[in-house]
């Protein structure tokens, strides 16, 4: 069963890249007292994830806080190196905070893994976009196909606000 508004994120850790390199940052650190956008990818550098829904994120920043929000987050079933090659690609700046769960933990947390070994990829996070207000989820959208950035898009969140 997976999360829903309403509901408190669970405790998690996630490895981000620092400028002494990998460090880690807990889902207090980002969560607790903030209202932040979390947006959950299958993974870095796949084709819907790259050219769909991380630029959205980007180039809609500003709109985002302007209307409150305190940070925007990017997490995936991928390592801390992968994700910090991401973040230099798609030029985010510091406009997106990338989250590494390199074991999927969270992602199962949630209730939102995806398994796509058939694919050989292994378990994922299915994508989806929520809003966190002070570690409870109050917006979730879930994306029916995970090739797909309608529903948890930039724009479709944005609009929620």
């Amino acid at each position: 069963m997976s999360i829903k508004p309403g509901e408190a994120l669970p405790k998690a850790a996630f490895t981000v890249m620092t400028p002494q390199g990998p460090g880690l940052r807990t889902s207090d650190e980002i969560f607790k007292g903030r209202k932040v956008a979390l947006f959950g990818v299958p993974g870095a550098f796949t084709p819907t994830c790259s050219a769909a829904h991380l630029p959205g994120f980007v180039e809609r920043a500003e709109a985002f806080k302007a209307r409150g929000i305190d940070e925007i987050a990017v997490v995936s079933v991928n390592d801390v190196f992968v994700m910090d090659a991401w973040s230099k690609n798609a030029q985010a700046g510091d406009k997106i905070s990338f989250l590494a769960d390199g074991n999927g933990d969270f992602a199962s947390a949630l209730g939102l893994a995806l398994d796509l070994t058939e694919h050989g990829l292994g378990v994922r996070s299915q994508r989806y976009a929520m809003l966190v207000e002070d570690g409870i989820v109050t917006k979730l959208n879930v994306e029916p196909k995970a090739s797909e950035a309608k529903v948890s898009s930039a724009e479709a969140l944005l609009a929620q606000l």
